[in-house]
């Protein structure tokens, strides 16, 4: 082997990031190929609110070779079948973004085209129009408090059931912190104090810790949360903001014990300065209020949102800060940034551990051979950007595609000027009725249409080939679908049952 293949892997920060790389990382490697080391001190507090996930994180799990239902079981999880939003578009308006598409294609076309037909149809005869929702099995799931895991079933909406995961941060990292020590990971219970970089080349040769152990590694892993201690701190890589198009800067978060079943989505209601999250665990409910300093004093946030939660609550309310954006790199010299160490986006659409998660497995996509190729760097920063900047966009629709007029801050984000793609985007839709997804992006044309049309961005418009098919027709064929939809949901037992009965938490977890 080579002298100069990575040998030392260090990882600074514990947490749902670093626990995330040091488990997958030592999986793909193996115990013999590199050192892994983590760093993380027990004084430092991590978020540790309830986390909401998108389905790519079965992928992870898969991966990681763990037993869902053990997983589940440990860490308080519940399901999630998508995300329903609240007061968002107006007050009083409500959708779901769900995990699975919407009807069929047919002939060759998105099924949406053929429901944007219907729906011209039954507003010109003064009809109640068939919501976009029916025609999920996730949404129709959802709303009425169901889940199971796909089965075999031809032909079935049953067979392609996409589910995600609300659990206990905390939970979640000691979990996978089992894992990675298992499979060789060491841990070092320290706070790190200097960072000691080669005078020739800029790398980081090794970290110096408060008790005075000195850590050299190869690699750097930077999962110490907003703080970047090793990209920014000591790499000074620079962040670039986006604070003009996501204004929320601060967030209050309160967990409060449950109150009936679980529900398996999150949910988020829009206030008068942001948003409010509310996550449903098997052992109580996590809950933030999203603000906007410039818009709203820390008071009244926390009041809004201890004036809406179910339950008791089950600690006193703590104030986030944090800015919208990202470091100008991601992987800079021998260290790569994860998690809030590599930006941050609002948990709006649950991405927060996806972007820690995709970072990983570019990274191991990446993994140098020996020593660092400036080609490796900048390609995992080029697409990483792009990730991002993707992202934001389809948050920042979230916003700015919205009827309310109640404060300044919905004046502000109504009115703002937006990124050209995203204006393209809307235009395309508003115009045409067309999606498309772009260069493989996290968030599909279904998510884009359950954003779009929930946020009521209309249309009258759909693609020609629907006119092939006669009125008659098109109602039959959708009528079916919604049919099937509705009879698939009748089987599905409630969410409930199904974590009683296969992945019940021990009533000693917290």
């Amino acid at each position: 082997m080579s002298n100069k293949r990575i040998r030392k892997i260090v990882i600074v920060g514990g947490g749902t990031a670093g626990w995330m790389a040091a488990s997958a990382i030592a999986h793909v490697l193996k115990n013999n190929y590199a050192d892994i080391t983590l760093i993380e001190s027990q004084a430092i507090g991590t978020v540790g609110v309830g986390e909401a996930t998108i389905p790519q994180i079965v992928n992870f799990q898969t991966m990681l070779g763990l037993d869902e239902n053990e997983f589940v079981a440990r860490t308080n999880a519940t399901f999630k079948l998508g995300i329903e939003f609240v007061n968002w578009s107006s007050q009083g308006s409500r959708y779901i973004h769900p995990f699975g598409s919407y009807g069929i294609e047919m002939e060759g076309i998105a099924f949406h085209h053929f429901w944007l037909k219907q729906r011209n149809l039954q507003r010109a005869k003064g009809a109640r129009v068939t919501p976009l929702s029916d025609y999920c099995l996730q949404a129709v799931a959802a709303k009425r408090n169901l889940f199971m895991r796909p089965v075999q079933a031809p032909n079935s909406p049953l067979e392609k059931i996409a589910y995600a995961f609300q659990f206990d941060a905390l939970l979640y990292a000691q979990y996978l912190r089992e894992i990675a020590e298992s499979k060789g990971v060491k841990r070092i219970e320290g706070r790190v104090v200097d960072t000691h970089l080669n005078s020739e080349n800029g790398y980081i040769e090794k970290l110096t810790l408060d008790n005075g152990q000195e850590i050299d590694g190869d690699l750097f892993v930077d999962c110490s949360g907003f703080r970047g201690l090793l990209i920014e701190e000591a790499l000074e890589t620079g962040y670039e903001e986006w604070t003009h198009w996501l204004p929320c800067d601060r967030a209050v978060a309160v967990p409060c014990e449950s109150v009936g079943d679980p529900e398996p989505y999150t949910r988020s209601t829009a206030h008068q300065a942001g948003w409010q999250w509310r996550i449903p665990l098997q052992h109580r409910i996590g809950n933030g209020h999203v603000f906007s300093s410039p818009y709203m004093s820390d008071e009244e946030a926390t009041k809004i949102l201890m004036q809406n939660i179910d339950g008791k609550p089950l600690a006193d309310p703590r104030i986030l800060k944090f800015v919208t954006g990202r470091r100008r790199k991601f992987w800079n010299k021998n260290c790569v940034a994860i998690g809030l160490a590599a930006g941050f986006m609002e948990p709006l659409e649950s991405t927060s551990i996806h972007l820690a998660q995709s970072a990983i497995a570019k990274l191991l996509a990446f993994f140098p051979q020996e020593e660092i190729k400036p080609v490796d760097v900048d390609m995992f920063n080029a697409m990483t950007v792009t990730e991002y900047e993707q992202i934001r966009d389809f948050l920042i629709l979230h916003y700015h595609q919205t009827q309310r007029t109640d404060s300044d801050f919905w004046n502000d984000v109504r009115t703002m000027e937006i990124p050209n793609n995203l204006t393209q985007r809307m235009e395309l839709y508003r115009e045409t009725g067309r999606i498309f997804r772009q260069n493989d992006e996290l968030f599909t044309d279904t998510s884009w249409l359950a954003v779009m049309d929930g946020q009521e961005l209309d249309t009258s418009a759909y693609h020609p080939v629907v006119d092939a098919m006669g009125e008659d027709e098109l109602l039959a064929r959708l009528n079916n679908i919604r049919d099937v939809v509705m009879n698939s949901a009748d089987v599905m037992p409630t969410h409930r049952k199904f974590i009683d009965d296969n992945c019940k938490a021990s009533q000693h977890a917290s």
